[in-house]
């Protein structure tokens, strides 16, 4: 299920769990104002290794400076 953030004029901002097909809501659950959806960037997790440019990739240049030394 997504997670919807929402802001009520009143309390600030809240997450709420909604399935796809549920309708905005209207009303805070907490005091019961008006509220607005946001819509921003969704939270993104990158598993594993060589997913940043900017990634030292020290074991890789070692392996490279060896082999030269060698030859």
């Amino acid at each position: 299920m997504p997670t919807y953030l929402y802001e009520c004029e009143n309390c600030g901002r809240f997450e709420e769990f909604q399935n796809i097909k549920d309708e905005a809501l209207e009303n805070c659950p907490q005091c019961g104002g008006e509220v607005k959806r946001i819509i921003g960037a969704p939270g993104v997790i990158f598993k594993g290794s060589n997913f940043y440019v900017n990634q030292d990739n020290s074991s890789t240049k070692d392996k490279k400076t060896n082999s030269e030394k060698v030859s």
